[in-house]
């Protein structure tokens, strides 16, 4: 109690003028313990600016990898879970993709589908005036082949005849049509581009 008193009457006696820094051993006891506890704040506050808020910021990446870990996770569990799902789709679109690659035509059959396209005219009491191939437009995965067909008839045929090129077993689309009048006969002059398309090898 009376070390206290006299720390206390040191204080109250002290001149701030007087204190030397190079004689800071003799300083008033609470001065001093003063200085260490401030000495000490600051190397508190040091050493979390330093060190535990950069563990703080690695703490924050670490957490934020554990979520895209998870994630990650979470989709290959649930891709291996549905792996023989995706096997048999994979087997599916196979089947699809050969099934589409079958109803294109090779080159070698391109004249038989030119046949099928005269004979579905004069099936359609279409007077056929010309049947043109057209050249080749090559696109990224497969190569258009238009052939611009030319002919007349009555208006119902010229339906008759469209309505067969649709059902044929080859894909054969048509395009730019242009229908006329003939005001002599009565009939139905027509042209239209029918285009088929053959698969795109690598060849190609």
């Amino acid at each position: 109690m009376m070390a206290l008193n006299d720390s206390l009457q040191q204080l109250k006696n002290l001149d701030l003028a007087e204190l030397d820094v190079e004689s800071i051993g003799v300083w008033p006891l609470p001065i001093r313990a003063f200085l260490l506890i401030v000495a000490f704040c600051l190397v508190l506050v040091g050493v979390y600016y330093f060190h535990i808020k950069d563990l703080g910021a690695k703490l924050n990446t670490a957490q934020t990898q554990e979520v895209e870990l998870k994630r990650t996770f979470e989709k290959k569990a649930f891709q291996a879970a549905n792996l023989d799902v995706y096997r048999q789709q994979m087997v599916d679109v196979e089947k699809l993709f050969g099934a589409l690659l079958a109803q294109l035509p090779s080159d070698t059959e391109v004249p038989g589908l030119l046949e099928d396209i005269t004979e579905l005219g004069n099936g359609a009491s279409l007077n056929i005036t010309s049947i043109t191939l057209q050249p080749e437009r090559a696109t990224e995965f497969y190569i258009e082949l238009p052939i611009k067909i030319v002919a007349e008839g009555a208006y119902h045929d010229v339906g008759a005849f469209v309505s067969g090129i649709a059902g044929l077993p080859r894909i054969v689309t048509l395009h730019n049509y242009s229908l006329t009048s003939n005001d002599e006969n009565g009939m139905q002059e027509f042209e239209i581009e029918a285009r088929t398309y053959r698969y795109k090898a690598q060849e190609d």
